[in-house]
C-alpha cells in the first residue's frame, strides 16, 4: 500500500520536471524604439515544438494572436483577426525567423510572447503549450538608461535564525524591467559561478523606480563564499559595485549599522530597504508555516496507511 502513493508521486514529479525544463527563450527583456523605427523579436528553443510552428501573441490587457511562423522555411500563416496584422512580418530569416515590425507606432507598445505546443509524453493524445518569458516593447523618445546597482545586508542574523540574506537594489533605470542573477566565488579564490535559483531561496520585489532581489543564504555557506549581484537590462548587464561577504555569526547581535565599505544609502533606499525587510520576514514565517503543514499532512497520511489493514471476517461453524 505504501508503495502506490510513492510511485504516483514520483511519476508526477518526473512529469513536472520534464515540463519545467521545456521552455522557449526570449533573450530580450525589453525593446525601446522610436516611432517609425524597425524592431524585431527573437525566440529560441523552438526545436522541441511540434511541426516547428511558433505562434506570436501580443498582450496589452488580454492576449491576442498575431500570426504563426513555421521555422523550417519561415512561412507565415495569418488570418487570426488581429487589427494590426499588416504591420507584422518575418525578418532576418537566416537567423531564426524573427517577428518584425517595420515601422513601429505608439499603439504597438505591448508585451510580445512566442508560444508553441508539444505532445504530452505521459498522456497519449494530450498536448500542452509552452511560452517564452516575453519581450516588452516601449515606443518612446526616452533614452535607455542602465540601472544603478548596490548590495546590502537585508536583515540581521537574529531574525533569520542563523542564516543570512543579501539585498540587491536596482534603481534609476529606463525601461524599468530588469532580471536579477546571483554569483558566488570561494573566498580562497577560484572562478565565480552563477547561483541557480534552487541554491538558496530568492525573492524579487518591484516598486516604482526600484527593483530588488533578496538572497537567503544557508549558515554553512557564509564562511565559504562571497556573493555578487548581476542585473540584466536592455542597456547592458550591470554588476553591483561591491562584492559582498556575508557577516560571520556573532555571539551577540550589536545594533545594525551601515558598513564603511558600502555606498551611502539615500533616504529613498532606506525606506525601500525597510519594506524589503518586512516582506522578507513575512516570507520566512510563511515558509515555516507551509513546511509545518506539509509535515503534518505527510505524517497523518503515513499513519492512516500504516494503520489500515485488511479486514477479516470470522465465521464459526455450528
Amino acid at each position: 500500500m505504501l508503495f502506490l502513493p510513492a510511485a504516483a508521486l514520483c511519476c508526477l514529479c518526473s512529469a513536472l520536471v520534464t515540463m519545467a525544463a521545456e521552455q522557449l527563450i526570449q533573450d530580450d527583456l525589453t525593446l525601446t524604439g522610436r516611432v517609425a523605427e524597425s524592431v524585431s523579436f527573437t525566440c529560441g528553443g523552438n526545436e522541441q515544438c511540434a511541426d516547428r510552428d511558433i505562434d506570436w501573441y501580443q498582450k496589452n490587457e488580454t492576449y491576442r494572436m498575431i500570426l504563426r511562423i513555421n521555422t523550417n522555411d519561415c512561412s507565415v500563416k495569418s488570418g487570426y483577426g488581429h487589427p494590426q496584422k499588416d504591420d507584422f512580418s518575418v525578418g532576418d530569416k537566416q537567423n531564426g525567423c524573427k517577428l518584425q515590425i517595420e515601422k513601429v507606432k505608439p499603439d504597438h507598445s505591448a508585451t510580445y510572447y512566442c508560444v508553441c505546443y508539444m505532445k504530452d509524453t505521459h498522456r497519449t493524445g494530450w498536448w500542452y503549450f509552452i511560452f517564452g518569458s516575453g519581450t516588452k516593447l516601449s515606443v518612446t523618445d526616452e533614452q535607455v538608461v542602465k540601472p544603478v546597482v548596490s548590495v546590502y545586508p537585508a536583515a540581521s542574523r537574529a531574525h533569520l535564525e542563523g542564516n543570512s540574506s543579501l539585498l540587491c537594489v536596482a534603481s534609476a533605470m529606463f525601461p524599468p524591467l530588469v532580471q536579477f542573477s546571483w554569483k558566488r566565488q570561494k573566498k580562497n579564490g577560484g572562478e565565480a559561478e552563477e547561483l541557480p535559483p534552487a541554491e538558496g531561496e530568492q525573492l524579487e520585489l518591484r516598486e516604482a523606480g526600484h527593483s530588488a532581489s533578496i538572497l537567503l543564504i544557508q549558515e554553512m555557506d557564509t564562511n565559504t563564499y562571497k556573493y555578487s549581484c548581476w542585473v540584466k537590462h536592455e542597456g547592458g548587464t550591470v554588476e553591483a559595485q561591491t562584492q559582498q561577504e556575508v557577516p560571520a555569526p556573532a555571539a551577540s547581535c550589536p545594533p545594525e549599522r551601515e558598513p564603511a565599505d558600502l555606498p551611502a544609502l539615500q533616504p529613498a533606499d532606506l525606506s525601500f530597504q525597510s519594506q524589503c525587510r518586512v516582506k522578507l520576514l513575512c516570507l520566512l514565517y510563511t515558509v515555516l508555516i507551509v513546511k509545518s503543514l506539509v509535515y503534518c499532512c505527510g505524517l497523518s497520511l503515513l499513519m492512516i496507511l500504516t494503520n489500515k489493514g485488511p479486514s477479516t471476517n470470522c465465521t464459526h461453524a455450528d
